[in-house]
C-alpha cells in the first residue's frame, strides 16, 4: 500500500526512545523528512545519529511544557524543511504515586508533560498546517479506558483529556483540511516501563492480553504512521486501541486452555 508520505516532513515529539524513536524511525522509511525533540540533549543527539542512516533529521532539546519553546521548535522545523506534512504528540510521563500522595509541583509536572505539551503541539502543528492540510496524532494510553488504581493515579486521567483532546481539535481544524487523531497504547517495551514497572507485574499485564505478550514499539508506530498517512484520510477524531486486546474480554485465557486441552485429547 502506497501510504503517500514520500517527501512529507514529520515531527515526532518525545523522538529520542521508545515508541517515539520507532515513529520518527518508521516516518524515514516511509521517505519522510523527520524532526525529533525532546527535554534530554544527549539522548536526542544520539537518537538523530542513529536515525540520520535512514533519512534526513533536524533535531532540538526543549521542554515541551512550555508554549513558546514548542512554537519555537516548529518555526525551526518550518524553517529547515519548508513545510510540516505530520505532527505526532508523543510526551508523557508518569509519577508511581497514589492519588492522595501528590503535591502542588508533582501535579503540575505531570500536567504539563502529559497534558498541556499535547495542548501546545496541536497548537504549533496547527500554525503550520492550516494552509496546506496535514495530520496530527496525538498518543494516549490504555490507561485512559483502565484506570491504574494505587501506582499513577493521574496518569489515566492526563491520558484520557487526550481522547477528548483529539476530538475536540478535530472539530476546530477539519475545514482547515487538518486531521486529528490518537493512538491509545497498551503495555509497551519501552524504556520508560522496563525502568520503572516490576517485571511480575509486566508478566501479569502480558497475561491478561490476547495476545499474551506486550507490545514492542514498532507494532505502536506502524499505527501512528498508518493515522498520519494518505491511507487514513476519511479518518479523523479518531481514537484507535492498540493493545493485544488487553482487558477487551472477561476470559482471555479461554482460548489457550482450549488449545491446551485440545493438544492434551492429541497426545493421549
Amino acid at each position: 500500500m502506497n501510504l503517500g508520505l514520500n517527501g512529507k516532513v514529520a515531527v515526532v515529539t518525545g523522538g529520542s526512545k521508545g515508541i517515539g524513536f520507532a515513529a520518527a524511525k518508521a516516518f524515514l522509511d516511509e521517505g519522510c523528512k523527520v524532526a525529533i525533540c525532546s527535554r534530554h540533549g544527549d539522548e536526542l543527539k544520539a537518537a538523530s545519529e542513529a536515525l540520520s542512516q535512514y533519512g534526513e533529521v533536524f533535531y532540538e532539546a526543549i521542554d515541551v511544557t512550555c508554549g513558546e519553546d514548542v512554537y519555537a521548535f516548529a518555526g525551526h522545523v518550518f524553517e529547515k524543511f519548508g513545510r510540516i506534512d505530520c505532527w505526532i504528540n508523543n510526551v508523557g510521563a508518569t509519577g508511581f504515586k497514589k492519588g492522595d500522595e501528590y503535591d502542588d509541583e508533582e501535579i503540575d509536572f505531570m500536567t504539563g508533560v502529559c497534558f498541556k505539551s499535547v495542548v501546545f503541539g496541536c497548537q504549533a502543528a496547527y500554525r503550520y498546517m492550516k494552509d496546506t492540510g496535514g495530520a496530527i496524532v496525538n498518543v494516549s494510553s490504555l490507561a485512559a479506558r483502565c484506570a491504574s488504581a494505587g501506582r499513577s493515579t493521574l496518569y489515566g486521567p492526563l491520558k484520557s483529556a487526550i481522547n477528548n483532546l483529539t476530538n475536540t481539535f478535530a472539530g476546530e481544524y477539519c475545514a482547515n483540511h487538518v486531521r486529528v487523531t490518537c493512538v491509545m497504547p497498551g503495555f509497551t517495551v519501552t524504556p520508560l516501563v522496563k525502568a520503572n514497572i516490576r517485571q511480575a507485574e509486566l508478566d501479569r499485564n502480558a497475561h491478561a492480553t490476547l495476545l499474551r505478550r506486550m507490545a514492542d514499539p514498532e507494532e505502536i508506530a506502524k499505527p501512528i504512521v498508518f493515522l498520519a498517512s494518505d491511507a487514513a484520510s476519511y479518518m479523523t477524531a479518531t481514537t484507535i486501541e492498540v493493545s493485544g486486546g488487553r482487558s477487551m474480554t472477561l476470559n482471555p485465557t479461554f482460548a489457550y486452555e482450549r488449545l491446551e486441552a485440545e493438544q492434551k485429547k492429541i497426545q493421549a
